[in-house]
């Protein structure tokens, strides 16, 4: 979690001093001002902690405390944030290695870049699991390496700390008597919003507080404040750094290459410029961490994909999230939209800054409203909902003028391809629901034939054989769809099938991740729909029985009671329904009934028997 949010410091700072042209002294504002957010989000982000322990980011936050409309534009801003993260990790990956370089080898740098993402994909594809052990001396050498720095270059020039406010306060002054408040103002908040990269990574903590040793709450607090410290005092002290060493940009060479190569050259070892060798280090455990940091755009954007998938803002497949957060589909997905961007964008780290933070400010801004939205909402029943709203709203005050000054001066210059990029995804998004919505109708009207039938327990329901033949089917909450598959078995293989045995996996976000109530509704869903099954088949003089299970990926979940039905029932037949639209094509395949052929393929490979019959549709 620190990688993501600690690797915005070798790009956000520097963007934000840049922005600042030749009044490069109120680069001591900004660096107040980039302190004090920090720990503005971080303390308003803490609430998103206590409200939602078992995770979830600014997509299950929205959803709940605004509204699904609110809750899909974060979602997809989202999704394009964390395909950014990727992006803009590695364009800064390769420019703090190419700064070690001459210039002549700059137009390798994308060639780099996008052998890096490739890397990523492959690495992931096969399971890439982050470990601590080897995590740990990178993130340890980048840390160590930026303290040791900052305190010397802040030491080494402390003579000149008792000037530097007085000499910023008079230029400002200086300023203001030339062009006015407005100008000095707009000069500030256009840098202020132009580092806005710095803070990226801080709502890591909130989407991932399930995955934190008991008690989660106050051990993502704790996390929280540790990120917010390191974070705040690298990025403040890096801008201090560039004042005190009047750092100036060098074709080629990141700011913090330029700042660094000039404190290390006042360093000797037998009359060697620590320079030599010291550089190459501190850059080399810079472009490892963003290296790390790209990373959580693999992680985390299948998250997001399957939490969306849940909700069918996104194809049903995407649902199938691991334990390790790594699906084919979602590596792929992000991976190769990583790839475009990077390639469209020629690795400038500039402008995938500007992409990224509207982005991720957005999301930010949508949290925040929230949680405005949730304390006016709880003000009788919350002793401190005052100043937990004034937090709130200070946060949300800062995130939104942040993402408004983004839009309006740097529309031009990426701000309108973030709003068409994030545009498109919400319109897909909605198109998606919108056929999952008709297909559910549709299939409501199957439903509502069995709907008016009901069937009691027996007493005295046949008894099953287990080594009898035996008929198992994968089914949903769906009745029409079941009874249809059920139906048609028993016509095409009349008197065959000793036993019917149903499975059904109720699908739920993250392992604890609904909210409250959610779960023990799911479960009485399920459980009555196979009860109709089973209640059915009694009645009809089949001796039946269900398993069900719960969790994130449907088919893991399948694949468990598939092995533990196989067991008890040797002699057995596994049955599913697909669905068949007379309109049919890619989107509807690329739609519909990837869990049936999945389970297929994953049982023709063991050897076992599996039919898929086909459900009409409109």
């Amino acid at each position: 979690m620190g990688a993501d949010g600690l690797s915005s410091a070798a790009y956000g700072p520097e963007l934000g001093y840049l922005a600042l042209g030749t009044h490069a002294r109120f680069g001591v504002y900004l660096a107040l001002a980039t302190a004090v957010t920090v720990f503005i989000i971080s303390l308003a982000y803490n609430q998103v902690i206590e409200l939602f322990p078992s995770g979830g980011g600014g997509y299950k936050v929205a959803s709940q405390l605004i509204g699904p409309k609110a809750g899909l534009v974060s979602g997809a801003a989202l999704i394009v944030d964390y395909v950014l993260t990727i992006s803009i990790s590695i364009a800064s990956a390769a420019d703090q290695l190419f700064s070690l370089l001459p210039l002549g080898a700059q137009h390798f740098k994308i060639i780099v870049g996008v052998a890096l993402v490739i890397l990523l994909i492959f690495l992931n594809l096969r399971g890439l699991k982050e470990a601590i052990k080897t995590l740990l001396p990178i993130f340890l050498g980048f840390v160590i390496i930026h303290i040791v720095l900052i305190f010397y270059g802040i030491i080494a020039h402390a003579d000149r700390l008792p000037s530097l406010l007085p000499d910023t306060w008079n230029e400002t002054l200086t300023l203001k008597a030339e062009t006015g408040w407005f100008f000095v103002i707009a000069t500030l908040m256009l840098a202020y919003s132009q580092g806005g990269g710095t803070y990226t990574g801080l709502e890591a903590v909130s989407n991932n507080v399930n995955t934190l040793a008991e008690p989660r709450v106050r051990t993502g607090k704790w996390t929280m404040f540790y990120m917010a410290c390191s974070l705040a005092f690298t990025a403040g002290g890096i801008l201090l750094l560039y004042l005190l060493w009047d750092a100036k940009p060098v074709a080629g060479e990141t700011l913090n290459a330029v700042v660094f190569k000039s404190i290390l050259d006042t360093w000797t070892l037998g009359g060697i410029p620590w320079t030599t060798f010291m550089l190459p280090i501190a850059m080399l455990f810079t472009a490892g961490l963003l290296f790390v940091a790209a990373n959580t755009g693999f992680l985390g954007g299948p998250a997001v994909l399957a939490n969306m998938s849940m909700d069918q803002w996104v194809p049903n497949q995407f649902g199938s999230l691991s334990n390790r957060l790594v699906t084919k589909n979602g590596v792929l997905l992000m991976g190769l939209a990583a790839l475009a961007v990077l390639v469209w964008s020629r690795g400038e780290v500039e402008l995938l800054a500007v992409l990224y933070s509207i982005n991720v400010f957005l999301t930010f801004s949508l949290s925040l409203l929230g949680l405005c939205i949730y304390w006016l909402r709880e003000r009788r029943r919350e002793r401190k909902w005052l100043r937990r709203f004034t937090l709130s709203a200070v946060g949300f005050s800062v995130t939104a003028s942040i993402l408004t000054i983004l839009l309006v001066e740097k529309f031009e210059h990426g701000a309108w391809e973030t709003v068409l990029i994030t545009g498109a995804v919400v319109a897909l998004c909605w198109f998606i629901r919108k056929h999952y919505d008709q297909t559910r109708d549709q299939l409501k009207k199957v439903e509502e034939i069995f709907s008016g039938q009901s069937y009691d327990k027996l007493d005295n329901p046949p008894v099953i054989d287990r080594d009898a033949p035996t008929a198992i089917f994968m089914v949903s909450r769906n009745r029409g769809a079941g009874m249809h598959t059920l139906l048609w078995v028993q016509r095409l293989f009349p008197g065959n099938f000793k036993n019917f045995v149903f499975l059904s996996v109720g699908a739920v976000d993250t392992a604890s991740y609904s909210a409250e109530g959610e779960i023990e509704k799911l479960q009485k869903e399920v459980k009555a729909t196979m009860d109709y099954f089973v209640n059915f088949c009694h009645h009809h003089g089949i001796a039946a029985k269900s398993y069900e299970s719960y969790g994130t990926d449907r088919v893991d979940e399948l694949t468990k009671l598939v092995d533990q039905v196989t067991v008890e029932f040797p002699n057995s037949v596994f049955f599913a329904s697909k669905l068949i639209f007379v309109h049919d094509n890619w989107w509807t395949r690329w739609l519909h009934n990837q869990t049936s052929l999945t389970m297929q393929r994953i049982l023709h490979l063991r050897g076992q028997q599996m039919v898929i019959l086909p459900m009409k549709i409109g």
